[in-house]
């Protein structure tokens, strides 16, 4: 197996130093030419010292995952930058175009409309594999399938632009998929460029682990979120994580988390490390134990809200491929589907027009924000301008709060559902988290207005917290549609307060467990609708699915072949079954697999054993209705016995190595035409003792 040495060690070194010997003026030359290096190659070859040293020391992964984070919080940051630039360039066109109604609904619409287009043409040009959330995609990958193009460089650059496009044209879609996608791609580039980390793309087990947390980065990067992104990563993308992963993605999350908000800290002129959505709400008893009846019922509505809202994004994706003639219309014209739906939106939310009811120029950002409000807006109090700013934004003169909210949770929730059918890169947590956040506000304030002095609890009354409300119903919704826990983790995260913990996590339950009954969660639906080659569970949750026995699944009236078959039997089983091999087996009494035939190996046999002209094969090739030799070994091999030799073989015939060699038994030469009549079968017995004789198995 190993091999072994053909000269003793000791004297092959003898003879290797005495070589040297006798060449010593060649060998102090070849080291005298060796120059030591000067000036900047001598700075590099130090570099490279010092990074031998530190991937020695320190570990070649945990280099890999710092530098993972801190490459994507670069980017995070900057695409967050470049979004927010494009939102308030609509903001401040249509601030300018005050003195015309009609150049500012032209405005409004053309300056969403050309964003979607670019982001349409673009991502379709670059690479197709850019389109729509891209956590499915990675859901597949991290099960084994390998996917084409959706890591590639050019997959990277359709995701990043496409992205920045279409969140800047300030429709209801989000970027934490997306952007969990372009961790996966920066991870595999990363690892496939740069020689230092080759390995880690090399080996298919570490490479997974470093894709694993890269989507935890992405989360990470994207709230600020380092726990809630590495639990959101693990109930997305795995369904059986490995303890070793655990390290690896909160150490990557915690990296790009950390420089994403000092980055926030050095460029925006914010005062310390902070959340994204910072809040003021109440700590000391922020909620009453009454009031959790409150939020399982926040959580049931949600459920049903998220098993909705999936269904509606189905049924819109089906109903486009139902009409044939409408499909085919839509693929050859590209960019009409995205430019109605971009005319549509934007007209509904024109603040002049339908958008006033609802809040329609606030961005995503801005809307949560407000929604986390400290506030009671039903008292219609404010005690500075920033609040004032907020009650205008939802208490317009024609309306009142809860009809705005109401509105609001309507027009985000059906509008976010068809914006994500969209053929560009685009997310489904932000519209739906806002959708919740509205949802939980319209509860609070009710609650606030019909106990405006608060629940007694005892002999303490406390008021209601609306902003509390909303941040269980933005998680309680989230969780429901993405079909996770986690999101309760990154709402405490997100607005830097845990004093809401126990509502927000029952909420999360009850609307998991609704949904859970009614639908599937969104990035399963979208790998059922792409039709993914995604492997599924095989066993699932109910009780009676682990008292099933392999012996209640299987096929036990199988066909299979003994050593003591005759070639009658061998003709009656390729007659009567059309399989590509079957087992070889020791008796039918004992039933001990020891192989496995394929099926051209048994008509080649017959072929060759119950034909009349034997020298066909010696004198010329094989005709078309011959079956040619296999092309490689299989694991097992009968050759026949060394005394037995073919009487006409003048001829060599070439010998072929197929998985079994079968000798010949019958000399009679009787003619096979592919039908076996009683007079050309052979005797049972005498061939049976006659082939288990001479057929000799090895493996």
């Amino acid at each position: 197996l190993c091999g072994q040495y053909s000269r003793d060690l000791g004297s092959f070194a003898q003879y290797q130093a005495n070589q040297l010997k006798s060449k010593p003026d060649q060998l102090f030359e070849t080291e005298g030419q060796t120059k030591p290096a000067v000036g900047f190659w001598a700075y590099w070859e130090q570099c490279i010292r010092l990074r031998d040293i530190i991937f020695h020391k320190i570990g070649e992964d945990w280099v890999f995952l710092a530098l993972l984070g801190i490459i994507m919080a670069l980017m995070s940051f900057t695409m967050d930058y470049v979004i927010e630039k494009c939102q308030e360039a609509k903001i401040w066109l249509f601030e300018e175009l005050s003195f015309s109604l009609a150049l500012q609904f032209v405005a409004w619409v053309t300056y969403s409309l050309m964003f979607i287009l670019f982001a349409t043409g673009f991502t379709h040009l670059v690479s197709p594999q850019a389109i729509g959330s891209g956590i499915p995609e990675m859901k597949t990958i991290l099960r084994g399938v390998v996917l084409k193009e959706y890591l590639t460089f050019r997959t990277l650059v359709a995701k990043i632009v496409g992205l920045c496009s279409s969140l800047g044209s300030t429709l209801p879609l989000g970027k934490e998929g997306p952007f969990v996608h372009i961790a996966s791609i920066v991870a595999t580039l990363l690892g496939k460029l740069v020689g230092s980390f080759r390995g880690i793309y090399e080996n298919e087990s570490r490479r997974s682990e470093m894709l694993a947390a890269a989507c935890a980065v992405g989360v990470a990067c994207t709230f600020a979120a380092p726990i809630g992104g590495v639990l959101f990563s693990i109930e997305v993308t795995a369904t059986f994580f490995a303890v070793r992963n655990y390290w690896r993605g909160f150490f990557s999350a915690v990296c790009g988390a950390l420089i994403f908000r000092l980055l926030a800290f050095w460029f925006k002129d914010e005062e310390t490390i902070t959340a994204l959505f910072k809040t003021t709400l109440r700590t000391e008893v922020p909620f009453d134990a009454l009031e959790l009846i409150i939020f399982a019922g926040i959580g049931v509505a949600c459920g049903l809200g998220g098993s909705l809202f999936i269904l509606l994004h189905r049924k819109i994706i089906l109903f486009t491929r139902r009409h044939k003639r409408m499909s085919a219309f839509l693929q050859k014209n590209r960019f009409i589907y995205p430019g109605i739906i971009a005319i549509l939106i934007s007209t509904l939310t024109f603040p002049p027009g339908l958008g006033q009811y609802f809040a329609g120029q606030l961005t995503a950002r801005r809307a949560i924000n407000e929604l986390f409000s400290n506030i009671t807006w039903t008292t219609g109090q404010a005690d500075d301008l920033e609040e004032e700013a907020i009650l205008s934004h939802w208490n317009p003169p024609a309306t009142n709060i809860y009809v705005t909210l109401l509105l609001y949770v309507i027009m985000t929730f059906w509008m976010g559902a068809l914006s994500n059918t969209l053929p560009i890169p685009a997310g489904v947590f932000v519209p739906v988290f806002c959708c919740g956040a509205a949802f939980g506000r319209l509860v609070g304030e009710s609650m606030s207005t019909w106990f405006p002095e608060g629940i007694r609890s005892g002999d303490v009354v406390r008021k209601i917290v609306p902003g509390g409300y909303a941040v269980v119903g933005a998680a309680a919704l989230s969780g429901s549609v993405t079909r996770t826990i986690s999101t309760s983790v990154i709402v405490f995260e997100l607005t830097g307060q845990i004093s809401h913990v126990l509502p927000a996590v029952v909420a999360v339950l009850i609307a998991n467990a609704v949904a859970h009954f009614l639908q599937p969660s969104f990035y399963d639906s979208i790998i059922r609708l792409k039709r993914l080659p995604y492997l599924p569970d095989l066993i699932n949750t109910k009780q009676d699915a682990w008292t099933v026995f392999v012996e209640d699944i299987m096929i036990k009236d199988i066909s299979y072949i003994t050593f003591v078959s005759t070639y009658y039997d061998l003709q009656e089983l390729l007659t009567n079954s059309s399989f590509k091999s079957y087992p070889l087996v020791d008796t039918p009494e004992s039933m001990i697999l020891l192989g496995s035939i394929q099926r051209f190996e048994l008509e080649r046999l017959l072929w060759l054993h119950l034909s009349s002209n034997q020298t066909l094969l010696n004198d010329r090739k094989p005709s078309s209705h011959t079956l040619s030799p296999p092309p490689s070994p299989g694991r097992f091999r009968k050759t026949s016995s060394p005394s037995i030799v073919r009487k006409n073989s003048s001829a060599k015939l070439p010998q072929p190595i197929p998985r079994f060699v079968v000798t010949k038994v019958d000399e009679t030469g009787t003619e096979f035409d592919g039908n076996l009549d009683e007079q050309d079968t052979i005797p049972a017995e005498p061939e049976r003792k006659e082939m288990k004789q001479k057929l000799h198995h090895s493996l």
